[in-house]
């Protein structure tokens, strides 16, 4: 069977339905039917009223606007809305980001929009207000996959949940400064900006939603979790957050603007536009932009063109975590964690990746590794670990820990370095769903962070699965109030030391580990960390 690519894979796989919703690679639309009497919830914003619903005695806004349409400003750096008159209906969830694939539901350049979900309004409780950014790389996903619905967090901690639209792929990360035109400049961040203007709007109107603006714990998975990791290097986003949970999402270095600009280049062709006729980019229809998304990438060997952030000396002055933790967020607590079986989401789909040989491995590792070391020497230092383990088993334990779990332990180890309040937690609660085959993967702790393990798209079954829902949930609550994550469904957890390396190992029940897979980290060490996409 020839190897799967991880889009097919996320398209295809059974296992990871629940990682796509999970990881915002698709959406599954909402189907609340919202009656309005005297008693639906009416807010004022500084813009303008809404009026939104209830659930389970929660309060719920979706798709509120936070910035104007972003199809008048293409790769331009985003505005705020025009104030409205009248009460605005804020019961379905906005528009997605265009996107490839079927992962954005409903899509419009229009995609400026977020939700709140809160247990009261206008009652100065000053409750925390926890931020999420849903995955999906760059590239795709929204804030309205039923995994991310706040009601379950609202009523277990007295919370405050905001989730969001903003720019993806080209519209918010297309890098066309080197091409003339002044009002291109900030293309390259666009997305990052619509963030940090999501959360001004956070900043100016959560007390109406009984939020507090100066507690604001931003979190998010995978490309969630980068987009944090930049914004906490970006000088816009300062004070705009006080916690900051990244979950298998890390962001060591940018896009270089030299390697971003070949990459435009690369979309440029593939529309047939040249750069002396770089207008025609900002007008032809999105549609066009989005069947162009896949270009091959002219400066990675796999897959197509990369988008993310953009080192454009304008928004982003410094790579997010290179060459040591930026200085601006050093005072912000932090959790950094990641699953046990991360790549088992992107590689699982294909059968033959766990009944593999050990002669067949080295191939199969060398596309996938995205580190440049001898495979062989890997494959014998593992079999020396791990002498009990198939072929199959070391590699996606290799492949795991070679990617993005590096990235993690460079920042975690940064913070550590600077003296920055840190935590680091891996999740090794398996699922018992297909036998256990697939481990923890990518994005299954999203579902037992929200406590949603009933929605569509879950995955976490069986007798434990509640109980591992309450731990991680009461964490996150526990450290978004206070920014320390310790609460009674868990040892004490330490912060992460050098050279302990102290991490909560969450399982049924969790555990505190100096250094978790210490000696596969001692591995790649030798091998310098070069972030795909850079």
């Amino acid at each position: 069977m020839p190897e799967i690519n991880r889009r097919t894979f996320l398209r295809q796989s059974a296992i990871v339905t629940s990682g796509i919703a999970a990881s915002g690679l698709i959406t599954i639309p909402s189907f609340a039917s919202v009656t309005f009497n005297a008693e639906s919830p009416v807010a004022t914003t500084i813009y303008g009223q809404i009026r939104g619903y209830t659930d389970n005695g929660i309060n719920v806004f979706k798709g509120v606007r936070y910035g104007a349409d972003t199809s008048k400003r293409r790769f331009m750096s985003p505005l705020a809305p025009e104030k409205w008159s009248g009460i605005v209906d804020a019961v379905d969830y906005g528009a997605s980001s265009p996107q490839g694939g079927q992962r954005g539901g409903n899509m419009s350049e229009d995609c400026l929009f977020l939700n709140v979900f809160t247990p009261g309004l206008r009652d100065k409780k000053k409750r925390p207000v926890l931020f999420y950014i849903h995955g999906g790389a760059y590239s795709g996903g929204s804030g309205s996959s039923p995994l991310y619905d706040g009601v379950r967090l609202c009523n277990r901690g007295d919370v405050v949940v905001v989730s969001i639209n903003h720019r993806l792929n080209a519209f918010g990360y297309l890098y066309l400064a080197r091409f003339g035109k002044d009002e291109l400049a900030d293309s390259g961040n666009a997305g990052q900006l619509d963030i940090i203007m999501a959360l001004k709007w956070v900043r100016d109107n959560i007390e109406e939603f009984g939020g507090d603006p100066g507690n604001i714990m931003v979190f998010g998975q995978s490309g969630g979790g980068a987009k944090i990791a930049t914004m906490m290097a970006m000088p816009a986003a300062k004070d705009l957050f006080q916690k900051a949970i990244t979950m298998s999402g890390q962001q060591i270095t940018a896009s270089g603007p030299l390697n971003a600009t070949l990459r435009a280049r690369a979309i440029l062709d593939a529309l047939k536009i040249s750069p002396e006729r770089i207008d025609e980019i900002r007008t032809i229809p999105f549609q066009k932009i989005v069947e162009v998304l896949n270009t091959k990438d002219p400066v990675l060997s796999f897959g197509g063109v990369y988008f993310g952030p953009v080192l454009d000396e304008r928004s982003l002055l410094r790579h997010p975590f290179y060459p040591d933790a930026p200085a601006q967020s050093s005072h912000i607590p932090m959790i950094i964690g990641n699953t046990h079986d991360e790549t088992k989401a992107f590689l699982g789909g294909d059968p033959t990746n766990f009944t593999m040989t050990w002669e067949q491995m080295p191939e199969k590792l060398i596309p996938n590794m995205r580190v440049d070391i001898q495979p062989e020497m890997v494959i014998n230092e593992y079999r020396k670990l791990y002498p009990q383990l198939s072929p199959g088993d070391i590699f996606f334990k290799i492949t795991t820990a070679s990617r993005s779990w590096r990235g993690a332990i460079i920042e975690a180890e940064e913070r550590a370095k600077s003296g920055a309040p840190t935590y680091a937690y891996q999740l090794d609660w398996a699922t018992p769903k297909d036998n256990g085959k697939f481990g923890a993967p990518h994005a299954s702790d999203i579902q037992l962070v929200f406590d949603n393990i009933d929605k569509p798209g879950a995955t976490a079954i069986g007798p434990q699965a509640q109980k591992m829902a309450d731990i991680m949930s009461q964490t996150f609550i526990a450290f978004a109030r206070t920014g320390n994550p310790n609460n009674n469904s868990i040892p004490k957890w330490e912060q992460y030391k050098l050279p302990r390396r102290q991490t909560m190992v969450f399982n049924v029940p969790s555990h505190l580990e100096d250094d978790p897979r210490g000696a596969e980290r001692k591995i790649f060490e030798k091998v310098p960390y070069i972030q795909a996409g850079s």
